[in-house]
């Protein structure tokens, strides 16, 4: 099945720019890795088919004198981290409901490279298999951001899955470094992130990359003198390590993996450092890690522009389907620039006090256009209330807990990433990555710190020491086969990054969901039962396999539930 026309605009408008910027990149001294090949779409197989939080955790001990072991890493079939004590989890109950779920406490080296050296702690969360004696092993389930919570991710999807894996398998999630209810990083407080967002501008004006700039340094400088001795090592090379000593207290000498949006990068990086404990592993919303890590300002233009492609899309179905959409008259772009300006001039405040104003609706919009096409007339009924100043999810500015999550997903991201200094270039590449995407890349690029796309200029002052950073092949040689999982018209991890990935890894398979909207596992009935059928068995689906049974825009029948939750609760959605 031939699906150009929905990763073509994405092509269009972000490959001859991402090339110049990885171009750039290099040559201001980029890092770089083994080159990958890529598979294309063309002769593909077309297959078409039809809540709450976890308390706090019973407390563990870390292990004494457990015996060192040989490293994993660098493709070598090791036992695990070497030197590191495995940590004991104690198991008890958690607090808040009851729902079978048991909690505990791992403590892990803080440097990996001092294994003895002071620890932090990890909380830690299982659902053990329904039926003992069909029990495969353990599915660890990562969430996306980075900056949300394993455990609530584990806890919150469990019941997403197929009785077949909840049967078989024991569903696990913690919380990465950094995160949550372990050691947390912490850079600007309540008061001053609100500020900064309060202040950001849905058309920011002149002198909006200058303050961008200053923010992102200024950012940075909080984050070393409030969390100087975590940041270091909050990076993913050594979250994987983490992730393997918990395989090892779990007495597992193999895991399955489930990894989504930034959880596939985490996937991704313990697959290469410890190839041979994976017995499969799914990677949903994939991340290209070359790119990410060591061509970061070609990875956010591409970002940028596919976030803009699925806005505009959506948009461009308000003009053709304007009695369905309802925002816009005919006229949808126009009606958001306008909408844009209005909130800016005379914000609306909320019932807290806070202003809601164009960057609000820009970057509510930003992460409810990743629900897909299904939730398009939802979108459109969103805008109108924002257009006529009613209740509005559109509306909800930045909270306290978006914060924490912001702040997380700016540190890792800057922990994993290394961009070329310079104050000049950073400001020519903000710039022109803003201006590349007219419908949300001025606020989205050039507001405060927040999400993945705008994270340069907090990165680029970034502390020089990064030892957390995963720095090897990406090839994970000698693993399982690994599944990979794109959508053609992704916002957040562009398609053409799976595509990438799929070839990077040795043992690599892309599956790809024809639609729109971020990740697909459970948004799709085809792409669920290959997924599930693969984790039970470890069959793949045959090469060039696409599914393409995305549910239409329907006012009667679309998903909504979870839409208005913030950010930072993130599910599988629920198959229907």
């Amino acid at each position: 099945m031939q699906t150009r026309s929905a990763v073509a605009p994405r092509g269009r408008v972000a490959g001859a720019t991402a090339l110049a910027l990885a171009a750039v990149t290099v040559l201001l001294g980029a890092a770089p890795r083994p080159a990958t090949t890529t598979a294309t779409m063309a002769g593909a197989t077309a297959v078409t088919a039809t809540t709450a939080g976890a308390g706090a955790e019973a407390s563990g001990a870390e292990a004494s004198g457990a015996g060192a072991e040989a490293s994993g890493a660098g493709g070598t079939a090791g036992a695990g981290v070497a030197g590191s004590s495995v940590p004991v989890l104690a198991w008890g109950p958690c607090t808040g409901p009851r729902d079978g779920f048991e909690c505990a406490t791992a403590r892990v080296p803080l440097d990996h490279r001092r294994p003895s050296g002071p620890t932090i702690a990890l909380a830690v969360t299982r659902r053990p298999a329904a039926d003992p004696a069909r029990r495969t092993g353990v599915l660890p389930l990562h969430p996306g951001g980075p900056g949300n919570s394993g455990v609530d991710f584990a806890r919150n999807s469990h019941a997403a899955l197929p009785a077949a894996l909840r049967d078989t398998f024991d569903v696990v999630g913690y919380d990465m470094r950094g995160v949550a209810r372990g050691a947390r990083v912490e850079c600007w407080d309540d008061e001053e992130y609100a500020a900064a967002v309060d202040a950001a501008r849905g058309v920011p004006g002149p002198g909006a990359l200058q303050r961008a700039v200053r923010q992102g340094a200024d950012f940075a400088a909080a984050c070393r003198r409030r969390s100087g001795g975590l940041v270091p090592f909050v990076g993913t090379g050594f979250n994987a390590r983490d992730i393997d000593l918990l395989r090892r207290a779990l007495g597992e000498e193999t895991l399955s993996f489930y990894g989504r949006s930034f959880g596939s990068y985490v996937g991704t990086v313990y697959a290469a450092q410890f190839p041979r404990r994976v017995r499969a592993m799914v990677l949903d919303g994939a991340y290209d890690p070359h790119l990410y890590a060591d061509v970061p300002y070609a990875y956010d233009a591409a970002q940028f522009a596919a976030l803009d492609a699925a806005v505009g899309r959506f948009l461009d179905w308000c003009a053709q389907e304007a009695a369905v959409c309802g925002f816009g008259d005919g006229r949808p772009r126009q009606a958001f620039e306008d909408l844009k300006r209005a909130l800016d001039a005379d914000p609306v405040i909320t019932a807290g006090g806070r202003p809601a104003t164009g960057y609000t609706l820009a970057y509510r919009l930003m992460f409810g256009i990743n629900a897909g096409k299904e939730i398009w007339p939802y979108l459109g009924e969103a805008l109108r209330a924002a257009q006529d100043r009613r209740a509005s999810f559109l509306l909800s500015p930045p909270s306290p807990a978006s914060f924490g999550f912001l702040t997380v997903n700016t540190a890792v991201e800057c922990a994993d990433r290394r961009y070329p200094p310079g104050r000049p270039l950073l400001g020519a590449l903000v710039g022109a990555h803003a201006a590349s995407a007219p419908l949300l890349g001025p606020p989205v690029g050039l507001g405060p710190p927040a999400y993945d796309h705008n994270h340069a200029p907090a990165c680029v002052p970034w502390q020089a020491d990064r030892p957390g950073r995963f720095e090897g092949s990406y090839r994970a040689a000698g693993s399982a086969p690994i599944l990979v999982l794109g959508t053609t018209g992704d916002p957040d991890t562009p398609y053409q990054d799976a595509v990438a990935l799929a070839g990077t890894l040795e043992n690599g398979r892309l599956l790809t969901f024809a639609a729109e909207g971020h990740t697909a596992y459970n948004r799709s009935a085809c792409i669920s039962a290959l997924v599930n059928g693969y984790l039970a068995t470890g069959a793949l689906p045959a090469r060039g396999t696409v599914c393409a049974d995305e549910a239409p825009p329907e006012p009667g029948g679309r998903r909504t539930a979870g839409l208005e939750a913030d950010e930072t609760r993130e599910v599988i959605p629920v198959l229907r």
